[in-house]
């Protein structure tokens, strides 16, 4: 709970009192009451109700209930009653000339001023702390969303720079033996980059412009690997309106070169497959155990991600022959 007091608290205890007081001026009015009345009874109970607020808001509570000392909060805040609204009770029986033989006397002073107290705060003093609460709400909600945004940058920027490296490797060997694939695969790279320059602080990308990446990123390796590595993609409905993680599709693709060297000139099979749902990216297996070689953010970077982003799992079927990952899509916009 917010414990500075700010604008809107005073503008919000002012229309409180605006409405009371004119309530309350009403009866004064029907009552004939004196005008010493008027001038002293209101001002009186306004310092005392915005007193016993503001004592148990801005005091009491932080320091006491968060601390855990239950018992001292509860004397102190009878005391505050008591005392507040007993000098409040005061002032009023002088200013309506009342008889002072009837004026409450020891404990049943102290019962009626409890009495009394917690009924005129209680309405004002639940508007204050709702409001209090809903604001420290609205700002953990703010801390949390700035949290999860620094989490998804921190998880978007682990690009292994082994990616930039290799590529050039394979640049290298492309300007003297095939100068127009070189330029092809020098204008993929670009756009490949451009792309995740566009989309660094973004969380989630259109369907679309993700599968445009990973044909240019597919274009690498089978310029990198030849015939090593085989893709394809299916869609099974359409691509509008749907979206996934920035650079998803990238990371599974990345995750399939990781851990897959074709042997006995086999080829790896990735078949990328769009589904109302899901993006499913499967492949066949190698026998061969690849070197502990990092070519991206990986599967657990990408499951971290989700688990910010959305409610559902990413789903890993893994088997003797095949290794597939499925990925749900986030719809931004749900269907009724």
């Amino acid at each position: 709970m917010n414990k500075k007091i700010n604008k809107s608290d005073i503008l919000l205890m002012v229309v409180y009192f605006i409405v009371s007081f004119s309530l309350q001026g009403r009866e004064y009015y029907k009552n004939d009451s004196m005008l010493r009345e008027y001038l002293i009874d209101f001002p009186v109970d306004l310092i005392t109700i915005c007193g016993i607020i503001f004592l148990f808001v801005f005091w009491l509570i932080p320091k006491f209930v968060k601390e855990k000392k239950y018992v001292l909060f509860a004397f102190l805040g009878i005391l505050i009653l008591v005392v507040l609204t007993g000098i409040q009770n005061v002032v009023g029986f002088w200013t309506g000339d009342n008889d002072w033989s009837k004026f409450p006397k020891g404990l049943d002073f102290v019962i009626e001023m409890i009495d009394r107290g917690s009924l005129q705060t209680a309405f004002p003093f639940a508007l204050l702390l709702t409001k209090k609460f809903y604001e420290g709400q609205n700002q953990l909600l703010k801390f949390e969303k700035q949290q999860k945004e620094n989490e998804l940058k921190l998880l978007r920027s682990q690009i292994d720079p082994h990616f930039l490296f290799n590529n050039l490797n394979t640049l290298d060997s492309l300007i003297d033996s095939d100068t127009q694939r070189a330029k092809e695969y020098i204008n993929r790279l670009s756009l490949i980059y451009r792309y995740l320059i566009k989309t660094k602080d973004a969380e989630v990308m259109e369907l679309s412009e993700e599968i445009q990446l990973a044909e240019n990123y597919m274009f690498l390796i089978k310029t990198r690997f030849g015939n090593d590595y085989d893709f394809k993609i299916e869609k099974e409905t359409t691509i509008n309106d749907k979206f996934i993680p920035t650079g998803a599709i990238q990371a599974l693709l990345e995750n399939v070169v990781k851990h897959n060297k074709p042997s006995a000139g086999v080829s790896i099979k990735t078949v990328i497959c769009v589904e109302e749902n899901a993006l499913k990216v499967s492949n066949t297996k190698s026998s061969i155990i690849p070197k502990n070689e990092s070519f991206g953010i990986g599967i657990d970077n990408l499951k971290a991600r989700y688990k910010l982003l959305s409610d559902k799992e990413v789903i890993i079927i893994n088997t003797d022959k095949e290794f597939s990952v499925s990925i749900p899509v986030i719809k931004l916009i749900e269907d009724n």
